[in-house]
């Protein structure tokens, strides 16, 4: 049974709200801190009616309240300690310091603390702890699972679910092992309360989690207790710009306007970087904050926010669930999130204690062609996991995930992904040595999969909508994302650029500045122009064989470091296809045509200059003397024109191509580095013609010209033949690169 209450509740007084009212003021260190509507009942409903609670409030609204506040007074009555599932590092630290404040002994377990867990499990042992931290993952360790969590389940006093739209494959951040959480309820049983919260979560989402607390039997139906997910402190709006340039332009001109300091979300990791380094400036610091981040530079960067000494972390997506900063001024995204539910997580980081912040979109014309990237990579295919099952059963013992990849045609990150869902679908499972099948039958929900896509794609359609709302009766931003998250008691917000006008600078307005200085905005064509002119990246080559050659090639399978004499040297590219700038008009060359056969045109003349320049800034030790192209089945004339272009301008020797294998035809996408190789493997050749004219040569180097590099296994084995062959060094060059 699904039991809706929508707040406020009764304000009635008892032994245990006074008790609980105690101790709330004890965690915010605030004498008269009072309970929101709804904080108290749903602590009621765990502590004296021992419930099954979803909670979907606003960020900044206190669900960590409630669970803390809940398993002190558990505590209090005799239970066990509370397990709390948090999805994130940065959010338990957070979590612990602010239930010590409330005198509730809280620890954590995590990788960033593995020599602190013994001292953690005596504390348990010795029931010193009130409460215990854990990430949804360690729940798929076999340790953890075997020792740790029997013990935890029969002590347990209380469960808490943190960020529980990650259950449900329909939120906007599906984490599969998330999933194995609907056994854990079921092997605690009813009689142990559990609290699920959530800030982001639509009434689909809502139903499927509350379908999954719902597990154990008779007496566990879910109490939901849902509030106005509107942010009266938010100040939304939208300003649709031509292009890069005039988004970076004003982002530099105009970033001293927002107040306080704040976030600018980017879309990928390289324009994240770009950012901070444009924004950054003496007295007005700007620094970057993504997947490539140590997790100690995370720690530092999130307390030097939240102490206002940046004006603003350029930032991913890993800058989002758990941080905390109350005072937070404003939110700019460069780039729009896939979907209005992800973006209004991602905007309920500001204005949590401040009467107003600034929220600002600033959408790019690559926005659809990343969401279809990411898109393509979250969702399992039935031939990988028919793939992975089958090689799990033939191999009669665990296969690690590295032996794995040598035996199914599936990249790392997407392996992990799919081995992960099967492990919550109880297909297999991780034990020592590593990953094994159970033999139980597994299913491939197509029909699920299918509607998921297609939701995703309704989402991508909703954040377009979200853009481009221009006024009229019922517009309002705040009103539209509340609705996509299905709160139906939004009112219009009489803030946003919608109800009131745009609130923003102007693109032309005069550029602002920090007390009156100028030299933040000082220069701002020159520094944008150099961003977005910018080409040349290095691509580092590849140094070892993947491992598990040797069953795809059979004996004298390469392993281990590629020698110096067969190894590529570092190549270069214009851009990366994630970049601000060139990446723009290369993903319009590297298109594909409506039935996804690659567009093929000669390299234009506005692309040709800059590989010129990328050419005269390389820096190489040894000027190279010729230049051999990849063959290539899908841009013959792009990858053609371009080798001819370059030896004519430089007036460099133009060997032509390797030979192609007969009958070779497009290489197949995805896959991972095991099987690339094998595919490359025999692809190419170098022919006579080639051979005789390598050896006129004398081992000088040459450029190895393609169109895209993407895994560098193709430079890599082209670089080999043709040292093996007797040339020089083999420094590779494309038109981009695929990250």
């Amino acid at each position: 049974m699904d039991t809706t209450a929508t707040v406020p509740g009764p304000d009635g007084s008892s032994a245990l709200r006074d008790e609980a009212l105690e101790a709330l003021r004890a965690l915010t260190g605030r004498a008269d801190a009072s309970f929101h509507d709804g904080q108290f009942e749903a602590i009621e409903a765990l502590v004296e009616q021992r419930r099954r609670v979803l909670v979907v409030q606003r960020t900044g609204w206190g669900k960590s309240a409630v669970y803390f506040l809940s398993a002190l007074l558990q505590r209090r009555r005799g239970s066990g300690p509370a397990l709390i599932i948090s999805p994130l590092i940065a959010l338990m630290r957070d979590q612990v310091a602010a239930a010590h404040r409330a005198g509730v002994r809280a620890e954590a377990i995590s990788s960033a603390n593995p020599t602190e867990w013994r001292d953690i499990e005596e504390g348990l042992a010795a029931d010193a702890i009130d409460v215990l931290l854990v990430s949804p993952e360690r729940l798929v360790n076999p340790r953890f699972r075997e020792e740790q969590l029997p013990r935890l389940v029969d002590r347990c006093g209380l469960l808490v679910i943190d960020e529980a739209h990650c259950i449900s494959d329909w939120g906007h951040d599906f984490r599969p092992d998330y999933r194995r959480l609907r056994d854990l309820v079921a092997e605690l049983g009813a009689h142990v309360p559990v609290l699920a919260t959530t800030a982001t979560a639509n009434s689909r989402v809502v139903t499927d989690v509350a379908e999954q607390l719902g597990t154990g039997g008779e007496g566990s139906d879910v109490l939901t207790l849902r509030g106005s997910l509107t942010r009266e402190s938010l100040r939304l709006g939208s300003l649709s710009l031509a292009d890069d340039r005039q988004r970076l332009d004003y982002l530099v001109r105009h970033l001293d306007s927002f107040e306080g300091s704040g976030i600018i979300y980017a879309l990928t990791v390289s324009a994240a970087e770009d950012l901070a380094s444009l924004l950054d400036r003496p007295g007005r610091r700007v620094r970057a904050y993504t997947g490539r981040t140590d997790p100690e530079e995370r720690a530092e960067l999130e307390q030097a926010l939240k102490d206002n000494e940046v004006k603003a972390l350029a930032a991913t997506s890993a800058l989002g669930m758990g941080f905390d900063k109350p005072d937070l001024g404003f939110v700019i995204h460069l780039g729009a999130p896939s979907s209005p539910v992800a973006y209004y997580q991602q905007v309920g980081r500001a204005g949590r204690a401040t009467d107003r912040a600034d929220v600002l979109l600033l959408p790019g014309k690559e926005d659809r062609a990343i969401w279809e990237y990411f898109a393509t990579s979250s969702m399992p295919s039935q031939e990988s996991a028919a793939q992975v099952l089958t090689a799990l059963a033939e191999a009669g013992s665990p296969l690690s995930t590295p032996a794995l990849e040598a035996r199914v045609d599936v990249r790392r990150s997407a392996l992990e992904l799919l081995l992960k869902v099967l492990a919550v679908d109880g297909a297999v499972q991780n034990v020592k040595g590593g990953w094994i099948s159970t033999g139980a039958p597994w299913h491939y929900d197509a029909e699920r999969y299918g509607t998921v896509a297609r939701a995703r794609r309704e989402e991508q359609q909703a954040m377009l909508e979200y853009e481009r709302l221009a006024g009229g009766p019922e517009q309002c931003r705040m009103v539209f994302l509340a609705r996509q998250l299905d709160d139906t008691t939004a009112e219009l917000c009489g803030r946003c650029d919608v109800c009131a006008g745009p609130w923003f600078p102007a693109p032309d307005a005069p550029a602002s500045t920090a007390g009156g200085d100028t030299t933040a905005s000082d220069g701002a064509d020159e520094r944008v122009a150099a961003l977005l002119e910018r080409v040349g990246v290095p691509v580092e080559p590849r140094a070892s064989w993947p491992s598990g050659l040797d069953r795809l090639l059979g004996a004298g399978a390469p392993k281990g470091r590629i020698p110096e004499g067969e190894r590529a040297a570092e190549g270069r590219v214009i851009a990366r296809m994630s970049d601000l700038g060139w990446a723009v008009p290369l993903r319009e060359l590297l298109r594909t045509d409506e039935d996804g056969r690659p567009v093929d045109a000669v390299v234009p003349e506005r692309i040709g200059s800059r590989i010129v320049e990328v050419l005269k800034d390389w820096g190489w030790d040894q000027r190279p003397v010729a230049v051999v192209a990849v063959p290539s089945t899908t841009r013959p004339q792009l990858v053609g024109s371009l080798a001819a272009g370059i030896a004519s301008i430089g007036r460099l020797e133009d060997l032509g191509t390797l030979d192609l294998a007969p009958g070779a035809g497009p290489l197949r996408g995805g896959g991972n580095s095991a099987f690339r190789v094998a595919d490359l493997w025999e692809r190419f050749a170098v022919g006579p013609e080639l051979q005789s004219r390598l050896d006129a040569l004398d081992g000088a180097p040459v450029l190895l010209v393609d169109d895209v590099i993407d895994t560098r296994w193709t430079s890599a084995v082209a670089a080999r033949l043709l040292r093996r062959a007797g040339s020089g060094p083999v420094l590779p060059l494309a038109l981009a690169q695929q990250a």
